[in-house]
């Protein structure tokens, strides 16, 4: 069915911008609505009858929503080119181009493409990519009805698929990513979407000059480079494919034996993860199985569940030993932690600005810090009083004799403690409280450092495409460097909560991967290590003289002189392991497709 796919890409590019010199009647095209632009009475006729749309984002910043309807335009009888190609073999498309007047506005955009998609046969099946699909595509199908007769459509929603490039996904939200993504659309293949930017590429250096031409030369101008490029694509797309099958036939192999390797390991799930996988592809009305599920318990969950045991125990007519519960006693050990951490962070980045005002703060902290730990001792007694002896056993470290910092007191909960002085020196059941509080730490340190990695991809996406100028790159990258920190005590968080959990029930009882910042800590879209960084940078070098050619230069052609390429892309990357489910035992597994 993928074979009777119709994909058409849509954007706008600003540098195919015409002054307002001349007019249409004194510079009038050879044939308007000939070629790929539209014809200019009707487009003109129907842009009278629109004012200025709200096109709102509830989605990301991009600068196509940023400026839809504040592109300056003085002084411009065009502000830019709206285009639509062939998503997969990037052939500008008959009708499909027309100038922008202010901003890249809905009614721009739903002209052309109802201006190129008459000459395309009404029943087969249209994905449509725009990289802000995610609120273009919203009443899209009533605006179109609302066209000019010769443009009007009445789409077909069910062969209908809106989709947004793989580049420019990135730089939305996480719901955004997972139901506009070409990697979960069935016969999308290695198609990214991202075709209408390699025409925008070959036309750029033209815009300088059509700048200054009158409305009918500019459009004829632009009508023969698109043209040529058409020509450009059409005879050169045999050895094209030729090309992309050699790369695509050992890549499959790969990503086919890999498939097949995790299939065999995760059999008893294979079933029905096809069967989620086929429903969802049938109409994307099921739910979406590649959506990372919730991680389970949390810790409020957890405390609820102990404060519930409690109030039976006590029901049946156990008195409790002390006004704090054994789970409150926990809570307040955990959190203590978690105090100790921030601190710890707070100390690096008052080392770093040399500001009194956050040492200032850090002397604060550290003070509350030190009576928390002090009422903790007192519960510590009623609860663990091994951990006491443990503590007054310790010996004194080298710098420690004035005293230790609050952030690096010893709390000695169950897990700091040896087996056999938690058998005897911890009030019964005190370490496995801890235990189902460490495996709710685990779930939402995780959750945590995935929506960080989402936060720091679309950061990164976003400064690199939209931030100019030291100032706002200055801010650009305070605030990523805010978002690592976060990072980095979610992280610090899942190992103190993967170690605590080790020393209660063993390392081969643990249902929890375990992390390495260095290798783990990464977006989607990053390479495992940087040996493949390495390696990457030395396929793009030249060819030198009379180097020996490897067996991928002489598939790929490289001549010597010539450069390398090593495309990448979805089918090449492989992901760290906190992407791929929630935890290594039977019930975390089954939650999620990987």
């Amino acid at each position: 069915r993928f074979l009777y796919i119709l994909y058409i890409a849509i954007d706008a590019c600003f540098r195919l911008k015409r002054r307002l010199v001349s007019s249409e009647l004194k510079d009038p095209g050879l044939g308007s609505g000939w070629s790929y632009f539209t014809e200019d009475g009707p487009f003109r006729t129907f842009l009278l009858s629109v004012t200025d749309q709200k096109e709102m984002s509830t989605c990301s910043g991009l600068a196509a929503l940023d400026y839809a309807n504040t592109k300056f335009s003085r002084g411009y009888g065009a502000t830019g080119v709206g285009l639509g190609v062939c998503a997969r073999h990037e052939f500008v498309q008959r009708n499909g181009a027309a100038d922008l007047q202010k901003g890249e506005r809905y009614a721009n955009m739903d002209y052309i493409l109802g201006s190129l998609l008459r000459h395309h046969y009404w029943r087969l099946r249209k994905y449509l990519s725009y990289d802000i699909c995610c609120q273009w595509s919203k009443y899209l199908i009533e605006r179109m009805k609302e066209m000019p007769n010769g443009i009007k459509l009445n789409l077909i929603l069910s062969l209908l698929r809106f989709v947004i490039p793989k580049l420019h996904i990135y730089g939305h939200k996480l719901a955004c990513q997972l139901n506009f993504s070409l990697n979960y659309t069935p016969g999308a293949g290695r198609t990214d979407g991202e075709g209408i930017e390699r025409p925008w590429a070959n036309i750029g250096p033209v815009a300088t000059s059509t700048r200054e031409m009158g409305p009918g030369s500019r459009q004829d101008t632009l009508n023969d480079h698109w043209g040529h490029w058409n020509w450009q694509k059409l005879v050169g797309l045999g050895a094209l494919l030729r090309k992309r099958l050699l790369r695509a036939i050992p890549e499959r192999n790969f990503q086919r034996d890999s498939l097949a390797t995790f299939t065999e390991n995760q059999g008893e799930h294979v079933e029905e993860w096809v069967a989620m996988v086929l429903a969802f592809e049938a109409d994307g009305t099921s739910p979406n199985p590649y959506e990372l599920p919730k991680s389970g318990e949390c810790a409020h969950d957890v405390r609820l569940e102990c404060v519930e045991e409690e109030a039976a125990e006590q029901e049946r007519g156990v008195l409790p030993i002390n006004n704090v519960s054994p789970s409150a006693f926990i809570i307040a050990g955990l959190d203590l932690e978690e105090q100790q951490r921030r601190i710890k962070v707070a100390v690096a980045i008052a080392q770093k600005s040399e500001s009194s005002k956050n040492s200032a703060d850090v002397v604060e902290s550290r003070t509350k810090l030190a009576r928390y730990v002090a009422r903790f001792r007192k519960l510590q007694a009623v609860y663990m009083p091994g951990a006491l002896q443990a503590l007054a056993d310790r010996p004194v470290a080298a710098g420690e004799e004035g005293g230790m910092l609050a952030e690096n007191v010893p709390l000695f909960l169950p897990s700091a403690l040896s087996a056999e002085l938690r058998a005897s020196g911890c009030n019964k059941g005190v370490d496995r409280i801890e235990q189902r509080f460490r495996d709710a730490q685990c779930r939402s340190a995780l959750d945590g450092i995935r929506n960080y990695l989402h936060i720091k991809s679309r950061f990164r996406t976003y400064k690199g495409s939209q931030v100019q100028h030291q100032g706002a790159t200055t801010r650009a990258r305070g605030l990523m460097d805010r978002n690592d920190e976060k990072m980095r005590i979610a992280g610090e968080k899942y190992i103190a909560a993967w170690e605590a959990k080790r020393a209660l029930v063993g390392e081969a009882n643990v249902d929890w991967h375990r992390l390495d910042p260095k290798k783990d800590l990464r977006c989607m879209d990053e390479e495992e290590d940087r040996a493949v960084v390495s390696e990457r940078k030395r396929r793009g070098r030249k060819r030198g003289k009379g180097e020996v050619a490897n067996e991928e230069d002489v598939r790929d052609g490289v001549q010597e002189g010539q450069r390398r390429k090593d495309p990448t892309g979805e089918g090449r990357r492989t992901m760290s392991w906190i992407w791929m489910g929630v935890d290594t035992s039977s019930a975390g597994t089954s939650e999620a497709v990987v």
